[in-house]
């Protein structure tokens, strides 16, 4: 569909004009005709692409197996590198003032999917070589770890039921996993004999590569993994002044992390629902998150700029250009939704946008969220992709090939403070940055592109000089 809207008048063809440096016009103010033109006219088309493996680089860690009904069997385990203390108290802390050692895996209240119930069990082992990098989720830690190297083992479940209150009000969750404390002590002695050795986590995983955490038993749950840390405990005692009694202090501290510096990998097996493969087979635009599926379309960008070029007149500005593709949810029985962002990145350079750890630059890629109250996601700024193919001499087919792929965004958060000038109070905000896009590893997520119903709405102005 074509709206045009009728304007007339010199002084708003100057200012259209001055807002795009690629129309040129005498010195002189014609008053003519100017027309804005709203296009929707356009259709985009697509299939679904299989994505077997993702590079996450995420700190994100699923482990869990959920099998579930209109989604599929999901299982993931996890293998990272650890972020080493760089200094370690060897001054106040004596190794005979450590009492144990723990892995703590922090899991956001909501952070899992499935039955928050039903005991499942986990186990760590140490690894004995060095990941590899790049790693993908395809990866088999098999070559690089030992059963006999099993460090510690925990039954667990992501809720506080028989926890105090003051634990049940978090908003996270721990799974405390209770390591030995020799491997408290291995590291204390360690850093004593070669603490450059704690410099970078390279350095340090030449001496302790990492640790792989699998599924022992259980089934149906999914958990997200934000953050894990090992930590000591250890006790002071000192006497009291003035007495023949002791005081006992007990402290805590932190040895390794991992942080998004180091190499952390979760190692994903999924097999899709049965009705899911048929709709996928029937070539249904469904796109499947961790792995899972893409989705590849071919943007109308050829009409877009034959008709621009037929249709502009004598002089032209593109206002905009933006594309709305609806979403729906796929039935399933533990409510796994709609993917919260897609990536629409070229097809030939999702590999490398990945693998570089690109931000979309709104030329080659472009990112969207999704919008629950129109139930689709919106790119909005479409403009500068359509000016960079007006300079070339040919579009070929790589330059209109895109895949939709969900995401994650890693973002930082910054508040200001309130603050009272000349009179005028003004309250603190809160900013958000992204500085990191990654595949989709948070849980599994997934949704039907209606493509069908998808809106690409192209906007330009022209005048026409009689």
């Amino acid at each position: 569909m074509r709206i045009f809207a009728f304007i007339f008048g010199s002084i708003l063809l100057c200012s259209l004009v001055a807002c795009d440096d690629s129309v040129t016009i005498g010195n002189s103010l014609i008053s003519d005709e100017i027309e804005i033109v709203v296009d929707s006219s356009y259709t985009v088309s697509g299939q679904p692409v299989a994505n077997s493996k993702i590079l996450s680089r995420s700190t994100s860690q699923l482990l869990g197996v959920i099998d579930s009904k209109g989604y599929g069997s999901l299982r993931s385990d996890v293998v990272a590198q650890f972020m080493p203390a760089g200094r370690i108290d060897t001054t106040n802390v004596k190794l005979e003032n450590i009492d144990s050692m723990k892995l703590k895996l922090v899991i956001p209240i909501n952070g899992f999917t499935g039955d928050s119930i039903t005991p499942m069990g986990l186990k760590v082992y140490k690894l004995n070589k060095q990941l590899p990098s790049p790693i993908y989720s395809d990866f088999d830690p098999t070559d690089y770890y030992s059963p006999e190297d099993l460090v510690a083992s925990k039954i667990y479940a992501p809720n506080a039921v028989g926890q105090s209150d003051s634990i049940a009000n978090l908003s996270y969750r721990y799974i405390d996993i209770n390591l030995p404390v020799s491997l408290a002590h291995k590291i204390y002695n360690k850093y004593i004999e070669n603490p450059s050795l704690f410099s970078s986590p390279s350095e340090f995983a030449q001496w302790f590569p990492g640790i792989y955490i699998s599924n022992s038993f259980g089934c149906g749950r999914i958990v997200n993994i934000i953050g894990a840390e090992g930590k000591i405990y250890y006790h002071k005692t000192e006497p009291i002044e003035d007495t023949d009694r002791d005081t006992t202090y007990y402290y805590e501290g932190n040895y390794f992390a991992i942080t998004p510096e180091v190499i952390s990998n979760n190692n994903i097996n999924l097999k899709l629902d049965s009705n899911v493969q048929a709709m996928i087979d029937n070539n249904e635009t469904v796109i499947v998150a961790p792995t899972g599926y893409d989705v590849k379309i071919t943007f109308p960008a050829r009409e877009i700029i034959e008709d621009f070029r037929n249709n502009g007149g004598n002089i032209s500005v593109i206002n905009g250009l933006s594309l709305e593709i609806p979403a729906e949810n796929i039935v399933n029985d533990n409510n796994i939704g709609i993917p919260p962002y897609l990536l629409m990145v070229k097809s030939d350079k999702k590999d490398e946008f990945f693998e570089k750890n690109q931000m979309n630059d709104d030329l080659t890629s472009f990112y969207a969220a999704y919008d629950s109250s129109r139930k689709s996601y919106t790119f909005p700024n479409l403009r500068s992709y359509l000016l960079s193919l007006l300079k070339q001499d040919e579009i070929k087919d790589e330059d209109i090939e895109f895949t939709l792929t969900p995401i994650g965004l890693i973002t930082e958060s910054s508040t200001s403070n309130n603050s009272y000038y000349y009179g005028y109070y003004s309250s603190g905000s809160t900013t958000t940055t992204v500085n990191g896009i990654t595949p989709y590893v948070v849980a599994p997520k997934m949704a039907k592109l209606n493509l069908d119903k998808a809106k690409v709405i192209f906007t330009y102005s022209k005048q026409t000089i009689k």
